[in-house]
């Protein structure tokens, strides 16, 4: 592996954490997006991240600047990819952007340049004509909390080089990650295969009425020693998120209960603001969510 000069497009939530990890790790990063509002609000996101990294990972001033100072911010894509050895894509989950981005993406990007993308539900093999590459482009997928929760999953399709495969891997343990390697296409990928039947099991007790949140929380945390519960892991990942995946399954399957719980997703908390962890509100209130409270797991 022989990667310098990594590009990231796309600047949300999950974008900006993979930027800032491969820079503090010593890379020269291009954050990519698509107009200075969007790079703006990347800037005061890895803004915030330096503060987290000298906390969680009692970084030192120094180390967080000089990761800042290794970044650049582009809006012209022909410009963030030129130099580029690793194109990362964190763009949103929607077939006809990404197939559009990778179309252009492979126009502009210099031969030896490999894309790989972040996304948690669709499959690499859907894109990969599209790229101009296939043999070069593979799927790469964080866990929110990058920095802490350090997985990097990292799938093939059929087309994908195996010695491109290894680089990626090899990318990967670079910038602090656990690399878990997926040899065949999986929607899902391990992470989310397991987590959302998780989730929505949680979900359907409550929409369902059978126990409110802060009992199936509790249940979860103290047969299993786990700390979080589905609903705090749910904060975490966003109400927006699980609102998308339920209203997904319900067009898809017609079902009742998979409708119940999109309009309770929508009406009671996506309605109001109340979208997790990023807005202050969702399941919980934080900063201090009551499952924090000593008394959270007694009776």
């Amino acid at each position: 592996m022989n990667y310098k000069n990594i590009t990231i497009a796309g600047s949300g939530v999950l974008g900006s954490q993979i930027a800032y990890q491969t820079a503090f790790k010593g890379f020269d990063v291009t954050v990519y997006d698509i107009n200075e509002e969007a790079i703006a609000r990347s800037q005061q996101r890895i803004a915030k991240l330096k503060e987290n990294y000298k906390r969680d990972l009692e970084a030192s001033q120094e180390e967080v600047d000089a990761a800042y100072n290794r970044m650049l911010f582009k809006t012209n894509l022909t410009e963030a990819v030129k130099d580029a050895d690793l194109v990362i894509e964190a763009i949103p989950e929607v077939v006809d952007i990404k197939m559009s981005f990778y179309k252009e993406l492979g126009a502009l990007a210099p031969e030896h340049t490999v894309f790989a993308t972040n996304s948690s539900t669709l499959l690499p093999s859907q894109f990969a004509e599209a790229t101009g590459r296939p043999e070069k482009f593979l799927a790469l997928h964080f866990a929110n909390t990058i920095w802490i929760n350090n997985t990097a999953e990292i799938m093939m399709h059929p087309e994908t080089d195996l010695n491109v495969f290894n680089e990626v891997m090899a990318f990967a343990k670079a910038i602090g990650m656990v690399a878990l390697p997926l040899y065949k296409e999986q929607p899902g990928y391990i992470l989310n295969s397991l987590l959302v039947p998780f989730l929505e099991a949680a979900e359907l007790l409550l929409v369902k009425e059978v126990a409110d949140v802060h009992t199936i929380d509790k249940t979860w945390k103290i047969a299993t020693g786990a700390p979080l519960g589905p609903f705090a892991i749910l904060d975490v990942i966003g109400i927006n998120t699980a609102y998308n995946i339920v209203q997904a399954k319900a067009e898809a399957t017609g079902k009742e209960e998979y409708r119940k719980l999109a309009d309770l997703l929508k009406t009671e908390y996506i309605d109001k603001g109340k979208l997790g962890r990023a807005t202050g509100e969702g399941f919980y209130s934080y900063p201090n969510p009551a499952f924090m409270e000593p008394d959270f797991l007694k009776n």
